[in-house]
C-alpha cells in the first residue's frame, strides 16, 4: 500500500454491500452503505492520543464517517481514529 495516513487517521478497505437479499437482486443506487471494514493502514497518532488502531483490525465506523477515496480501482474512507466506534474480534 503506497498510502499513508498521517496522524490520528486510519485507512478503511470497507466491507461490500449485500447485492443478494431473498432472492432479489439489490441494485447498486439502492444498496446501504457497509458500516464495518478492514483496517488497511494506520497513522502514528498524535501527542496527544496514542495510535490504538492497527492495519488488519476489523472495525465498526458511522455511517457518515470518512472521506471516500478511490485508488487504483479500489474504493476506500479515510477517517480519524474517533470516529471508529468499535473493533470486532474474531
Amino acid at each position: 500500500m503506497n498510502i499513508k495516513p498521517l496522524a490520528d487517521r486510519v485507512l478503511v478497505l470497507p466491507a461490500q454491500a449485500e447485492e443478494i437479499v431473498g432472492g432479489i437482486i439489490i441494485p447498486d443506487t439502492a444498496k446501504e452503505k457497509p458500516l464495518h471494514g478492514k483496517i488497511v493502514a494506520a497513522g502514528n497518532g498524535t501527542k496527544d492520543e496514542e495510535m490504538v488502531l492497527k492495519a488488519g483490525d476489523e472495525v465498526l465506523y458511522g455511517k457518515y464517517a470518512g472521506t471516500e477515496l478511490e485508488y487504483e480501482g479500489e474504493k476506500y474512507l479515510i477517517m480519524r481514529q474517533s470516529d471508529v466506534f468499535a473493533v470486532i474480534n474474531q
